[in-house]
């Protein structure tokens, strides 16, 4: 039997969502072994003067867990 742990992320990019999704998978993989899959639970931009300057996400990363 498995058993995976669930944790939740943010990143920000001022290049695109998949950026953005792209770098929390990366950095989370340097500290958490074993990354199955990764949920974008939500999407936001940050807006300044009417324009959008980053991309937000908000990520659900599941792994195994020995």
């Amino acid at each position: 039997m498995s058993v995976v742990k669930v944790i939740e992320i943010m990143a920000e990019s001022t290049k695109s969502w998949e950026d953005a999704t792209d770098t929390a998978v990366e950095k989370a993989s340097k500290s958490v072994d074993n990354i199955s899959s990764a949920w974008v639970q939500d999407q936001s931009v940050k807006v300044e003067n009417g324009k959008v300057t980053a991309y937000r996400v908000t990520l659900k990363i599941s792994f195994g867990i020995k």
